[in-house]
């Protein structure tokens, strides 16, 4: 059995990893329709890769990442601490911004 903390990670964890596949589409979306990427690494990635293959790469090393904070979960008391700043940080500098840019482009005016 997990303990609640486990259990709570283990939320922060899923949250997380559904925010690195909000971004990767949101990113996919916004930069076919003609957008520019904001983050110089994933525009310089894109370039040279392809931006499909170049947000897989780097969405699947973020995942890597996230899951290397769950598995060091019981050594470390930063764990939670680090998805929940991870997951504000995407909340701010993705969710938001793509929310905002892509909705008017998506959604059809009523």
């Amino acid at each position: 059995m997990f303990s609640e903390r486990e259990r709570a990670i283990g939320v922060l964890l899923v949250f997380n990893l559904l925010l690195q596949v909000f971004d990767g589409l949101a990113t996919h979306a916004g930069v076919s329709a003609g957008l520019r990427e904001g983050n110089p690494l994933v525009a310089r990635a894109a370039a040279l890769l392809g931006l499909g293959p170049a947000l897989l790469l780097l969405k699947l090393q973020a995942c890597g990442w996230l899951w290397l904070v769950w598995a060091l979960r019981r050594r470390s008391a930063l764990a939670a601490p680090a998805l929940v700043v991870s997951a504000t940080v995407y909340l701010a500098l993705s969710v938001g911004p793509w929310s905002a840019i892509l909705a008017p482009i998506y959604i059809p005016p009523s």
